[in-house]
């Protein structure tokens, strides 16, 4: 699960966007002229991830343990807790203590991995070891780990989003089913809605972009939207699909209090990763979310029941129900290193072996990112797991496309959909293509 919200993730992504342009400099080698390194040779790597959680480094480790098994001449040496900065500062530095092998909880940073040099373009080894990537993973995640032909991330668990709920609350309000279509969802948001004097004792689900895991890209996914046009250009303004989201979602903002008082309940929740979480104490009834909720709940103690679902689709795309964003943990080789195919024989492994990655992600419990470990009897699945799986295996679930500003694009789009939504902007036709002008600017400015 991501750590922290991938808007955060994208922020950071942003602010370290020149850093991890020098690398392209700073690195020694690429794929082709740094992988002369015999792998059958005893050799120690360094791996570093962001995991901390204690069951998730057990995970990390267990898999280790079973990859030094089958390769008892590669030592891995891993590093956990390590944020995105403190990567690219040591593959700045380089060294013999510079990670050989990476895994990053942020997607949005593909695109400047790629286009800066960074990490290394694995196309080269997953062709010397006949791994046929359009076999092995799903399309939608092939999307955000590769950028212009670079594929210099692989997939490594995946995060697939859709809509927790409360079976409770919903008996109690007469609705049977979760909604399906957009105008059903906001039908069963206003009947989970409870005004309580100028507040609310529960809300059918926090509409405002500040809300946990809301963010205007996961929900711009139910309408699968074209963020930029054939000619690389951002194309917000072309493709109706982020006016009509945007305009539902405001409608449903005013529908169920308006901006302020529901911002106002807002400030009242706890905090996402605990106990405390709104969903966990009966103050929303739906919410937006990844696989790890249901369960995360049910450790909170919650003593109702939950359900899970796809979010709901725009009604003109009802054949489409089951689809959501997709994004996930992704891994790579630096550039810069001289362990290169000893540390793709541990990437190899971590993201393609089937048992590997089905023990990876009954760990952590994350969707897996190949097709066969979806498949695998051995995936440990519940009911409320299971609609995350479907979500993941949907041919229309969808992302935000790798670009050279990281996620840069991502933080725009979302101060226009801060402004949107509590009635600032009164040309969105004319916002969205100024919004487009400054997202070819900044990534203009990144290339």
């Amino acid at each position: 699960m991501p750590r922290t919200s991938r808007l955060n993730t994208a922020a950071a992504t942003a602010a370290a966007l020149a850093a991890i342009s020098l690398l392209a400099t700073a690195c020694a080698g690429s794929a082709e002229n740094a992988a002369g390194d015999d792998p059958t040779k005893d050799v120690t790597i360094n791996f570093w991830h962001g995991w901390s959680a204690p069951s998730e480094v057990k995970a990390i480790e267990d898999n280790i343990k079973r990859f030094e098994a089958a390769h008892p001449n590669i030592k891995v040496k891993v590093t956990g807790n390590m944020t995105d900065d403190k990567i690219n500062q040591s593959l700045r530095a380089g060294g013999d203590k510079a990670p050989d092998v990476v895994s990053s909880f942020t997607t949005d940073s593909v695109g400047t991995f790629c286009n800066s040099g960074s990490f290394a373009d694995l196309n080269p080894f997953m062709e010397k070891s006949k791994v046929d990537k359009a076999k092995v993973f799903p399309q939608s995640l092939l999307n955000y780990t590769s950028f212009k032909g670079n594929q210099c991330t692989l997939p490594l668990l995946n995060d697939a989003y859709g809509l927790v709920y409360n079976k409770d609350a919903f008996k109690a309000a007469g609705i049977t089913a979760p909604p399906k279509t957009w105008s059903e969802f906001v039908e069963v948001a206003q009947k989970l809605t409870k005004s309580k004097g100028d507040s609310y004792e529960q809300v059918g689900i926090m509409p405002t972009f500040h809300g946990y895991e809301t963010t205007p890209m996961r929900l711009a996914a139910q309408w699968s939207p074209a963020y930029f046009t054939p000619d690389g250009k951002s194309g917000l303004a072309k493709d109706p699909a982020f006016a009509k989201m945007l305009t539902a979602q405001k409608d449903l903002v005013e529908k169920l209090g308006g901006y302020e008082k529901l911002e106002r309940f807002r400030a009242s929740f706890g905090d996402e990763w605990g106990a405390e979480h709104p969903f966990h104490k009966g103050q929303v009834a739906m919410q937006m979310d990844g696989e790890w909720r249901s369960s995360m709940a049910r450790e909170a103690g919650v003593t109702f029941e939950i359900g899970t679902a796809p979010l709901p689709v725009p009604d003109d795309q009802a054949a489409d129900y089951g689809k959501g964003y997709v994004s996930g943990t992704i891994m790579g080789i630096a550039a810069g290193s001289k362990k290169q195919n000893a540390a793709w024989e541990l990437v190899k492994y971590m993201t393609t072996d089937t048992e590997a990655v089905v023990a990876f992600a009954n760990g952590i419990h994350n969707v897996p990112s190949t097709i066969e470990a979806l498949a695998s009897p051995k995936l440990e699945v519940d009911e409320n797991f299971k609609t995350f799986i479907d979500i993941a295996k949907h041919p229309k679930s969808n992302t935000t496309p790798p670009q050279a500003d990281g996620g840069t694009y991502q933080l725009t789009f979302t101060d226009l959909a801060y402004q949107h939504e509590k009635g600032a902007v009164s040309d969105l036709p004319g916002a969205l293509a100024t919004t487009d002008t400054q997202i070819d600017t900044d990534i203009a400015k990144a290339k």
